[in-house]
């Protein structure tokens, strides 16, 4: 069973960034993908971001691209999220998820850290 701890959140004024970083623990870890979501209040949650654990192919939502950046290191089991020109709608609990195979749904959702824009 993946244990996934998210870090790095916090509160940011408009146009500023944050980097997230996801550390992943368990016997053995290899997924097929990891994933950034994000849930405000009283909304869905919404994956913004997701990449392909053995060869680093990434996606994004159309709400963060070209601001947000998902990257991996796997020799360290971890994945970050570097999120530049922060907008308020970002405000939201960001979690981390694993993608276990091709055809499984993102979970295993670590217990998510506040990001927080606002002037």
């Amino acid at each position: 069973q993946v244990q996934l701890v998210e870090s790095g959140g916090g509160l940011v004024q408009p146009g500023g960034s944050l980097r997230l970083s996801c550390a992943a623990s368990g016997r053995t870890f290899s997924p097929y993908a990891m994933g950034w979501s994000r849930q405000a209040p009283g909304k869905d949650r919404e994956v913004v971001a997701s990449i392909v654990w053995s060869f680093g192919r990434t996606a994004y939502a159309d709400s963060v691209k070209g601001r947000f950046t998902i990257s991996r290191d796997t020799a360290k089991n971890t994945v970050y999220l570097q999120m530049n020109s922060l907008k308020v709608e970002d405000t939201a609990v960001y979690y981390c998820g694993a993608r276990p195979g091709v055809i499984d749904s993102f979970g295993s959702w670590g217990q998510g850290t506040q990001v927080t824009v606002s002037s």
